[in-house]
């Protein structure tokens, strides 16, 4: 009989442990944690600026009837990826530092899982067509009117949003029918593709094969394309336009040289991290995982606010004219 209530006893608990609700534990910045309020403040003024800085490029874009052309269309669909990006991570990361709660659901991890990285993935995806966009400008001046309409822009927008959304579902979906071990605790304050697939305890080799071939599609041929649309575009500069003219082009694309750097070197930087640095400090791993999230929506709208003069007029209408 007390064999029968012990075998009864041990079943239930499984039972109810089966039924709990599933959850994963997120980590804060390790051996800093009895710091995070500290460290709440420096993130909590990364966060707003990036938000007041992609806001405010597409309050001026709006208000500026001169702007509403093809290359701020595509700097506004910028800002709006930046804003999307910053909003995905903000809660998690500041309820983490301001009230360390650290569990997230099932549910919300992988929704967090695919705005993250569906955002990141639109990102490369608008600074290619921003590329496109001055290739024409520049390769086919007198049909850049006719080639990029708005009509156009909306498809080519459209495009982006099917595009990340189709590349972001099938890891979801390959992610989320993999039974997961034991230990829950992840190594970042949000949820992140590469820190989840390190706590599935089953065979992930066609995960890894569709994350090789997304890092071909996205991280690999998006940049190759807009190094190669660059190069149509010096040819075109330096065969045809003068010394001045020459200078002006390229400070005027100074700006997208450096949004694409800065996505590009945080992301795979972060990729190359979780690749080949698995034993480095956890601390390591941290760092390069926030810059990858904070650098391209806190960058952005400074760079282009610095370099573009129409965009700093703007700005000057929008703060000091009524």
């Amino acid at each position: 009989l007390t064999d029968w209530v012990l075998h009864s006893t041990s079943m239930s608990e499984v039972t109810n442990a089966t039924q709990a609700p599933f959850y994963f534990i997120l980590t804060g910045i390790p051996g800093f944690v009895a710091s995070h309020i500290w460290i709440s403040i420096p993130f909590c003024c990364l966060y707003t600026i990036s938000l007041m800085g992609n806001t405010t490029i597409l309050a001026v874009i709006r208000k500026e009837p001169a702007l509403h052309q093809p290359m701020y269309l595509f700097l506004s669909m910028l800002a709006l990826t930046d804003l999307g990006l910053t909003l995905t991570t903000l809660p998690t990361v500041m309820q983490l530092l301001w009230f360390n709660i650290r569990k997230i659901s099932f549910e919300a991890c992988f929704a967090q899982f695919f705005f993250l990285h569906g955002f990141s993935f639109m990102e490369s995806s608008v600074l290619l067509a921003m590329s496109f966009d001055r290739y024409v400008a520049i390769c086919r001046p007198l049909h850049y009117a006719s080639i990029l309409t708005t009509e156009v822009i909306g498809r080519i927008g459209l495009a982006i949003i099917c595009r990340c959304v189709l590349a972001v579902l099938p890891a979801l979906f390959l992610l989320k029918r993999l039974p997961f071990c034991r230990s829950h605790l992840l190594s970042h304050s949000y949820c992140l593709h590469q820190d989840m697939i390190r706590l599935v305890r089953a065979d992930i080799r066609v995960n890894s094969w569709y994350r090789f071939a997304l890092v071909l599609l996205i991280i690999v041929m998006d940049p190759l394309l807009i190094v190669f649309s660059y190069i149509l575009i010096l040819k075109s500069i330096l065969g045809t336009a003068s010394q001045t003219e020459q200078f002006w082009a390229l400070n005027n694309y100074l700006s997208h040289i450096l949004a694409v750097l800065v996505l590009y070197v945080s992301m795979i930087g972060v990729s190359m991290t979780h690749r080949f640095a698995k034993h480095a400090s956890p601390l390591v791993h941290v760092i390069m995982a926030n810059v990858y999230l904070l650098a391209p929506p806190l960058m952005n709208p400074i760079i282009y606010s610095v370099k573009t003069k129409q965009i700093r007029n703007g700005i000057f209408h929008l703060l000091f004219q009524r």
